[in-house]
């Protein structure tokens, strides 16, 4: 575009006749292979139960088995995706072999069970998750998102390691398991620095507020990369939390600010997804809420609602991402959404939630009691019935027709939401700790309060119409000017 002749990462598609790289195909073959095998286990794990493990190392138990089959699921589709998406370019053998080396990390580390190997296969996924954000490595841009990604990973690492010895020292034991079982011995300033850690850690990790530049100064990552990114490397701070459960539920104060924390990043998400012009940045937004969500049902108690938040989250953002050039070529200017202020919209709205929540509580049996599963029961139904009406309003139907159009949506919705939830429970009987509700809180109150006002501001657009509120949120969401590619002559470099 400038007229300077440069180096090209990415060129125009293969002649099919022409010799490719083996590494991709080999690598795709494994990955498939792997996802293959994982299924294969998940059904042993479901027919004879039990757990595998080289005592005090690694631990295959239900939890492991179920995030193999996500992870390598997740990576297969990547894989395939790439093998089109790449094609081309320089970096494609160093991609597939990092993506590839990427799976085998996440793979090790759900089943790591002595302290210093979770350690070190934490430090190493968060460093090769860096080096795919800056696999254009060409471009100024992508070396400096890379170098961003490095810093907040290795502080995340820091943190983690700073946790893991805290919990030696105050239990002397040497493996995940064995720390779970020295709860008793949990208590003090020893205790408090190590589970201050471990939520630190999950919050960088999981790219909640204010940690969130990371992941919103990532986007110079190939596409795919990207999707692996939002469908896989964020959940590992739910991974986190529910292994090291026994020692974030020991105290309640702590699992309130854990609530806490998750709320403000879900909130701040949502608001700042709103304010965004580009579908990457839009979707990135996104997921900052959506792992704050994730958190936020971790802080409640219920570490089985996360682990099945995290699994459908990473449906939904790998299909969103991998298919985000064609939502650009999809979108066009479209009138204002009529059926937000209306009366009948409201009626709709209310009676569709409260079925939800009906249908939920039947399904799962939280939300029967004023413990913290009525909360539970309450930002499921919130969070699920707006992805309904968000993606009922981006159809071309009547107004009219958009009132029936939501229940549709959003009642076979929760209802999978609840059959996967419980299926998840059944895979992680056995672990120490799957759910421990709490009782309701003033905080509790607070928290539901919020959410409830920014859901109804969100529907009715009340958030767009102050100036100082959105330059805030668009501050708020800005990446690292480094990596941001302000000229189009950039792109060729």
């Amino acid at each position: 575009m400038s007229g300077r002749t440069s180096n090209q990462s990415v060129g125009a598609l293969p002649d099919r006749t022409a010799e490719s790289p083996l590494l991709p195909l080999v690598s795709t073959w494994l990955v498939w292979a792997l996802f293959a095998a994982s299924t294969a286990a998940l059904a042993a794990r479901v027919l004879v139960g039990g757990t595998w493990e080289l005592a005090g190392v690694v631990a295959v138990d239900g939890l492991t088995v179920l995030l193999w089959v996500v992870v390598t699921f997740f990576s297969g589709i990547v894989h395939s995706y790439s093998r089109r998406y790449m094609a081309g370019s320089r970096h494609e053998t160093r991609f597939f072999a990092t993506v590839f080396g990427f799976t085998v990390l996440v793979m090790g580390l759900v089943a790591a069970d002595h302290l210093a190997l979770f350690g070190l296969l934490w430090l190493a996924m968060g460093l090769v998750m860096a080096e795919l954000v800056g696999t254009l490595d060409d471009w100024q841009q992508a070396r400096a998102a890379a170098s961003v990604a490095r810093r907040y990973f290795l502080a995340s690492s820091v943190l983690l390691g700073v946790a893991l010895t805290a919990l030696w020292w105050t239990t002397g034991a040497t493996s995940v398991s064995g720390v779970a079982g020295a709860t008793a011995s949990l208590g003090g300033p020893v205790w408090l620095v190590a589970v201050a850690c471990l939520v630190l850690a999950a919050m960088i990790q999981s790219a909640l507020v204010p940690f969130h530049t990371w992941l919103l100064s990532s986007m110079t990552a190939p596409t795919p990369a990207s999707a692996l990114m939002h469908a896989g490397f964020v959940n590992a701070g739910g991974i986190l939390l529910l292994r090291f459960a026994p020692v974030v539920t020991v105290d309640a104060s702590l699992m309130l600010a854990v609530v806490v924390v998750g709320a403000t990043s879900a909130l701040l998400g949502k608001l700042l997804k709103s304010v965004q012009s580009d579908v990457k940045g839009e979707l990135g937004c996104s997921t900052v809420g959506q792992m704050g969500f994730m958190i936020m049902q971790a802080g409640l108690g219920f570490f089985g609602a996360a682990i099945t938040h995290l699994v459908l989250h990473g449906f939904y953002k790998a299909y969103h991402f991998l298919g985000s050039g064609g939502q650009v070529e999809r979108t066009s200017p479209t009138a204002p959404d009529s059926t937000r202020t209306t009366v009948a919209g409201v009626a709709v709205t209310l009676l569709t939630a409260l079925a939800g929540g009906g249908l939920f509580a039947l399904l799962t049996g939280k939300g029967t009691s004023l413990d913290s599963g009525l909360l539970l029961a309450v930002f499921v139904v919130l969070t699920t019935l707006h992805a309904a009406r968000s993606l009922v309003t981006r159809t071309s139907l009547p107004a009219t027709v958009r009132f029936g159009a939501v229940p549709l949506v959003f009642l076979p919705a929760i209802a999978v939401y609840a059959l996967v939830y419980e299926a998840v429970l059944t895979l992680l009987a056995g672990l120490p700790v799957v759910s421990a509700p709490v009782d309701l809180s003033p905080v509790h109150v607070l928290v539901a309060v919020a959410f409830l006002v920014v859901y109804v501001a969100i529907e009715t657009g009340l958030h767009e119409r102050s100036t100082r509120l959105y330059v805030a949120l668009v501050n708020a969401s800005r990446p690292s000017p480094r990596t941001l590619l302000t000229s189009p002559e950039e792109y060729n470099e």
